[in-house]
């Protein structure tokens, strides 16, 4: 089996659609906008792709693939069968498109109609709601769509909001896939689609054990972000028998926080140990004491921290005042590897001096690339990062509606068909939700240089290698 992939075409995404189950649709079909969206949202012109073709199904009388059927298959039944494979499928898309978020939500909204475009069959609808960034609106936004008889809800963009809509769904066996990163809404009927910070973690450990590293620090936020940035740490070193030698937290809101970078480099410990070295060796008139006082000029410390590889899971501005305390602080680049999570996908950071040569977890980078300059060209705008989750999340609505079409089955987002354990495949790269709602990716490892991303330790391709 392979992955149900959503590939590039001409520059961007097209239906190319490949998978391993016992019917296909044939690869390569072009397949047409034919979705709508709620709320009067533009969509792309319907004309500038062909006319999608029906793919043939196997076994249902009256289809481009008919065989017959049973000898004993009664018309009803063959009629019934028709109805529903000729019944419209509706998933429901809540987005913050009012209120504080309202720029995150329609760039989500955009790359969701890039998809609709690109993969959506003639019978799949988009019911698109507003939940303006509430957690009361998503509820609202949820009964809207549930009233509109949807199978399936893709959102909402917060874990607040999720909590909120979840209620409504529990009676009604329905899945939700939610763009949030917070693993502890999953469930096996919520799907965590974002990428989490123990993925991210995961990633960037395994890639600093393979390395060589074996004693790590973190420095993180007092907010719950970080709190799950350290846990995520915690097992992590756990499950490769490697050390967590040092584990600081810093308020996110202060504007100094020399104190804990002080404090994460041992700085008067080694400080300290310096000037008793110094003192000792004064005391000595050999010449190999001479010698090693003459070493220690232009010191401030003895010896490297505690660690090899600190881990900072901090973006922008922050962590571009927290890079060079380290440096100020005697935590040399050259002996310890800064590691940062997906935050860092910054291209500012790149003119810190300090952060060069440091590792960090990312989507691989080409086919971020490929879908931004599509977006650009479609809506004048560079997408924020976060927009490819609302293509992905659309795609894979369409395509599993597609392929139970293709088979002729009557449930199209089921449990089995949402946790395929061969994944699949998108602008993110390859990705497949667990039976408890988590969701495992895999990422690329890039790496900080003056002029660009570095691809270190390039993203996998299938589930069959080392995956977090």
């Amino acid at each position: 089996m392979t992955l149900l992939t959503f590939r590039l075409h001409q520059g961007f995404m097209a239906g190319v659609v490949s998978w391993g189950w016992r019917r296909l649709l044939p690869v390569g079909l072009a397949l047409a906008l034919s979705a709508c969206a709620a709320n009067n949202v533009p969509s792309p012109q319907q004309d500038a792709q062909p006319r999608a073709q029906v793919p043939s199904l196997p076994g249902v009388p009256g289809t481009a693939g008919e065989t017959g059927g049973a000898p004993d298959q009664s018309l009803e039944a063959v009629n019934e069968a028709e109805a529903a494979l000729a019944a419209p499928v509706k998933v429901g898309l809540l987005l913050p498109l009012s209120g504080s978020r309202a720029a995150v939500g329609q760039s989500i909204l955009n790359a969701a109609q890039l998809a609709l475009f690109d993969l959506a069959g003639e019978r799949f609808t988009l019911v698109v709601r507003d939940t303006g960034g509430t957690p009361e609106g998503a509820a609202a936004a949820a009964q809207s769509v549930l009233d509109a008889e949807v199978s399936l809800i893709l959102g909402p963009l917060f874990s607040t909001s999720v909590e909120a809509v979840k209620p409504l769904l529990a009676e009604l066996d329905m899945p939700l896939i939610t763009f949030s990163n917070n693993n502890e809404i999953a469930d096996p009927r919520t799907f965590v689609m974002g990428v989490t910070p123990r993925t991210q973690v995961d990633r960037i450990v395994d890639h600093a054990v393979n390395q060589g590293l074996r004693r790590f620090a973190v420095l993180a936020p007092e907010s719950p972000y970080g709190n799950s940035v350290v846990r995520s740490l915690q097992e992590a070193v756990f499950r490769n028998g490697v050390e967590l030698s040092r584990v600081v937290f810093f308020d996110p809101g202060s504007p100094d926080i020399s104190a804990e970078v002080r404090s994460l480099a041992d700085y008067d410990q080694r400080a300290a140990a310096l000037k008793a070295q110094r003192r000792s060796l004064s005391g000595r008139s050999d010449v190999a004491a001479q010698r090693a006082l003459a070493r220690l000029r232009g010191q401030e410390t003895l010896g490297p921290p505690s660690f090899d590889g600190i881990l900072i899971p901090a973006s922008g501005r922050q962590l571009l005042s927290v890079a060079p305390l380290m440096a100020y602080y005697d935590v040399d680049p050259d002996e310890v590897r800064f590691l940062g999570t997906a935050l860092w996908d910054d291209p500012s950071l790149r003119r810190e001096p300090s952060l060069r040569g440091a590792w960090f977890p990312a989507p691989p980078p080409a086919l971020w690339r490929s879908f931004s300059n599509r977006y650009s060209q479609v809506y004048g705008k560079t997408p924020p990062r976060v927009a490819s989750l609302g293509f992905d999340a659309v795609a894979l609505a369409a395509v599993l509606e597609r392929r139970a079409r293709a088979e002729g089955a009557f449930l199209i987002y089921t449990p089995d068909a949402i946790t395929q354990p061969v994944g699949f495949s998108g602008i993110d790269g390859i990705f497949r939700f667990l039976p408890d709602g988590q969701v495992q990716r895999g990422l690329a490892v890039l790496e900080l240089q003056p002029e660009a991303f570095a691809e270190v330790d390039p993203a996998p391709q299938a589930f069959g290698q080392e995956v977090n």
